[in-house]
């Protein structure tokens, strides 16, 4: 979710979960490279055939220790309002677990019209297309692909593991350096 920073509460989770099963994950890379489902992210360190309960637990851990510590990138709030106050509607797609997107957005107070969790790559292009959306905003190469590949504008921010030059090598229309700067890229996109 390019509206918050998940990092701390990921740390958190992975910490929590490496006491209880002994995986060594290393958090700081995880945290890294926010975006790939679960099971690509854990693969390293999780045998494959605990892959599932390690999932489960995971997603558990996460409800209990990763809300509270995230906060909203700055800008967030803003760049929402500004599709709203555009007309536009707000669909949040997320790779991250629905019901822990849904607690992150609750907790945070931001607002949307749809959510959709646990897409990632070409399922989020199914999703934009079947909800015909006109933008997307990402902070990883597999979001600019998703959006070009639904033909929506592809507005990179370079707030996650990616940078400008990463962003725009995968199809971004725009990249913007934070959330801060969307409203007024917007503006200027519908005028």
């Amino acid at each position: 979710m390019t509206l918050i920073d998940t990092r701390p509460g990921m740390r958190a989770v992975v910490g929590q979960l490496n006491a209880e099963r002994g995986y060594g994950i290393d958090a700081a890379a995880v945290a890294e490279v926010l975006g790939p489902p679960l099971d690509q992210l854990l693969a390293p360190w999780v045998p494959q055939a605990e892959m599932p309960e390690v999932t489960d637990r995971f997603r558990e851990i996460y409800a209990e220790v990763a809300i509270e510590p995230v906060e909203a990138l700055p800008g967030a709030a803003e760049a929402l309002e500004s599709v709203h106050d555009h007309g536009g509607r707000i669909l949040v797609l997320t790779g991250k677990f629905e019901p822990n997107a849904k607690r992150h957005l609750k907790h945070l107070d931001l607002p949307y019209d749809v959510l959709v969790g646990s897409r990632w790559a070409t399922a989020k292009a199914d999703v934009l297309s079947e909800y015909a959306a006109t933008a997307y905003v990402g902070d990883h190469p597999a979001d600019m692909r998703a959006a070009r590949d639904a033909g929506a504008w592809a507005v990179g921010v370079s707030t996650g593991g990616y940078d400008a030059a990463a962003l725009t090598e995968a199809g971004a229309d725009d990249v913007l350096r934070s959330l801060k700067e969307f409203a007024a890229s917007l503006a200027r996109r519908v005028s």
